[in-house]
């Protein structure tokens, strides 16, 4: 009895969990390919899961934030789906490289040329942007997530910290601290990219040399091992010899 109540309450627990899980597996979120650092750019990724057993996701419509434009927004080119990106005119114009921006991206909407995201399957939605602002930690996008069948997903509530997640919940982007005081322009992401490379490629000479070093090491001592073995073998044969001819 006591058993069967233990497997009935983990059960129990284990649907519970999975309850708990599900929603936010199925949510809108985005992420950063690496970091995504103040006053750099990144790449990031919408994910979208299909939560739907019997339609597919054929459309995406992502909206920027208004009270942090962002200058520069480029996305990925997808095979088997259109991109449009929608420009606004700013209140107030932004300066990036001693340039003043009056417009910046305030939605990117993608449109399925097929059969979009097919049930039990999720996709991401590449983009490219910056300048990211410094003056705050998290950028918050609203997105729309229709269905073949015309459903409408607004992921567009905001989650509050201290607060129970929303049904819906908008996907946020966590900004991280700013890398070395730089602004992420093209030739500090080039850089970056070439120092990173060379710690890649030193780390890999380092780690052969070591394995390589601890090789030789492991074969030195087998086989010191094996002349040892092979002594006293030898050894323990000539003893009896010795206590037999006694």
């Amino acid at each position: 009895m006591k058993a069967s109540r233990i497997a009935a309450a983990g059960a129990a627990a284990g649907i519970t969990v999975l309850a708990l899980s599900a929603p936010a597996f199925a949510h809108v979120t985005v992420q950063p390919e690496g970091t995504a650092a103040k006053g750099g750019y990144a790449v990031v990724d919408f994910k979208v899961p299909n939560e739907r057993d019997d339609a597919s996701t054929t459309k995406l419509e992502v909206t920027f934030p208004t009270d942090h434009p962002l200058a520069s927004v480029m996305p990925e080119p997808m095979p088997g789906w259109k991109i449009e990106v929608t420009k606004s005119k700013l209140d107030k114009p932004l300066e990036l490289h001693g340039e003043k921006i009056t417009e910046a991206v305030t939605k990117v909407t993608w449109t399925a040329d097929g059969k979009g995201i097919e049930p039990g399957y999720f996709e991401k939605f590449p983009l490219s942007v910056g300048q990211l602002p410094e003056d705050t930690d998290q950028l918050v996008f609203k997105a729309l997530q229709t269905y073949s069948n015309k459903e409408v997903v607004r992921w567009i509530e905001v989650p509050q910290k201290g607060q129970e997640e929303p049904d819906n919940p908008a996907p946020v982007l966590e900004l991280s601290a700013s890398e070395g005081g730089h602004h992420g322009s093209a030739a500090d992401e080039d850089s970056d990219a070439e120092s990173a490379e060379k710690a890649s490629a030193h780390t890999a000479a380092s780690d052969s040399a070591s394995s390589d070093g601890t090789d030789t090491t492991a074969r030195v001592l087998g086989i010191v091992g094996i002349v040892i073995g092979a002594a006293g073998v030898a050894y323990g044969v000539l003893a009896g010899r010795r206590r037999t001819t006694t």
